[in-house]
């Protein structure tokens, strides 16, 4: 049995998303990034934060979606990871969201390629689904094309 906990949840490409609030640092915004030479296609460069060097991944990369239009602004979800800390570029941060067992269920079988390897489940909320996503996962997974 899953206990209750609450979900930041974001949005990539106009899907739902929920990470574990514990695994949550900060939320900031738009920020200069250094690129990283030969590095994953997902992997958009490095963040000085605070004199501290974090990796920044692009979620919709990873997810093998097409790039965010550069003219709008993204936002970065700083989340401690066992190997330290690591930015998830997403396109919206949305409300932190307090899950209920009764919900939660494994992914559905509709549920393909890479997405369905970084999603540890499927939350049902009123007229949508909420993806939990598993961090550890979504920052070790290659992307498609890598």
């Amino acid at each position: 049995m899953r206990p209750e906990r609450a979900l930041c949840t974001l949005s990539v490409d106009g899907q739902v998303y929920g990470i574990d609030v514990l695994a949550v640092q900060e939320i900031i915004g738009e920020q200069h990034m250094t690129p990283v030479p030969l590095a994953p296609r997902h992997v958009v460069g490095l963040l000085n934060l605070r004199g501290e060097i974090v990796p920044a991944v692009s979620l919709r990369g990873t997810l093998g979606l097409q790039p965010a239009d550069p003219e709008k602004p993204c936002t970065h979800v700083v989340l401690r990871t066992r190997a330290g800390l690591a930015s998830v570029i997403v396109d919206e941060i949305g409300d932190v969201l307090e899950t209920d067992e009764a919900v939660f269920e494994e992914p559905p079988d509709t549920l393909d390629g890479v997405a369905r390897d970084l999603v540890s489940g499927v939350h049902k909320l009123d007229g949508r689904l909420l993806l939990e996503l598993d961090v550890e996962r979504v920052l070790a997974i290659a992307a498609p094309g890598d």
